[in-house]
């Protein structure tokens, strides 16, 4: 036992019987071909004993790597980034990685340059596409770089990890249509990036060519009230009013349920109301909302798996990761006509 009291990698070597060096190599993860399965199980089963843990930043000064992520996300606030940072974490810890999380101190929207000080400090980098104007000070660094959530780089530029955000819209949309809507207003987040582009241009595309349609798109930002606001203009809009208000996420949608409540509509059967990401909201909400689930921490574990593959110097192909449209009863067939 050191003289702090922890055990060392000495103490594990001597209860399981081995060298210092096979439980380096044991607790490093390079065993394999060079260590017997039984031989790993008993060093293991030492350290457990013992509770002992490898001091990570001796090690990060021999390997001249902090073994360390930076995830970039524009908040923590919003569930579905605290979820892919679960889901990073998890495989981080699987390869003696840890993940520093960076979230913009002003909520939704870009995050500061945080690399002046951690650039030191950090092996690489996952970063989700809505704060990115945080990322400017990495092409100078040399920082491996996975994108989430962002436009597919051309051959050579950072990899991405992506959510199928065109086939959920394209699914609730048509989800819509089946049901009868004709009169749709699209109320959109007001955050010029890929992922929301892709949903306008999406909504847009499928309802183009259906007879009858009528469509207007209201933008908003990523709040509560500001899509109450957005779904009252286009509830009272000129012309005929919406069966169905489309939103861009459930954060928006809870906005146009309580625009409805206001108004003496009801959901569904005056006005159905659909979201985007599958929040705990959404079986909050009463009506239940229909809603499009999107595997948050599928999406982190991606990431981190993808930037291991970087700076194990594997080549990295861009992921898209499925996602499902979860049919509740915020969304019915349209009011008859008066």
């Amino acid at each position: 036992m050191s003289v702090t009291g922890r055990p060392t990698s000495r103490d594990v070597a001597r209860v399981a019987g081995v060298s210092q060096a096979t439980v380096s190599l044991v607790l490093g993860g390079k065993w394999r071909g060079r260590v017997s399965e039984r031989t790993a199980a008993a060093v293991r089963t030492a350290a457990d004993e013992l509770g002992y843990r490898p001091n990570l930043a001796a090690r990060s000064l021999r390997l001249g790597q902090t073994r360390t992520a930076l995830l970039v996300v524009p908040a923590l606030t919003h569930e579905y980034f605290a979820r892919i940072y679960t889901g990073a974490a998890r495989v981080a810890a699987e390869h003696g990685f840890g993940v520093v999380l960076y979230p913009s101190p002003a909520g939704i929207g870009p995050a500061p340059d945080p690399f002046g000080s951690a650039r030191a400090a950090i092996d690489g980098v996952i970063a989700s596409s809505m704060a990115a104007d945080a990322l400017s000070g990495i092409g100078d660094g040399g920082l491996p770089l996975v994108m989430l959530d962002s436009e597919p780089a051309p051959a050579g530029g950072a990899p991405t990890v992506n959510l199928a955000v065109a086939d959920g819209i394209r699914q609730v949309t048509r989800h819509l249509l089946g049901l009868g809507h004709r009169r749709f207003a699209h109320i959109a987040a007001d955050v010029d990036t890929w992922t929301f582009r892709v949903r306008t241009e999406t909504v847009a595309a499928e309802l183009a060519g259906v007879d009858g349609v009528r469509l207007r798109t209201e933008r908003c930002a990523l709040d509560v009230e500001a899509a109450r606001a957005a779904a009252r203009r286009a509830l009272g809009g000129p012309g005929p009013r919406p069966t169905v208000l489309l939103c861009d996420g459930d954060v928006l949608a809870a906005g146009a349920c309580k625009a409805a409540r206001g108004l003496g509509l009801r959901v569904p059967q005056d006005l159905s109301v659909s979201g985007f990401d599958d929040l705990a909201l959404a079986t909050a909400l009463d009506p239940e909302l229909t809603s499009v689930a999107l595997p948050a921490e599928e999406v982190g574990a991606a990431g981190m798996s993808a930037l291991l593959a970087l700076l194990a110097g594997s080549p990295v192909v861009p992921a898209e990761l499925p996602v499902e449209l979860v049919v509740r009863s915020s969304t019915a067939p349209p009011p008859p006509s008066p």
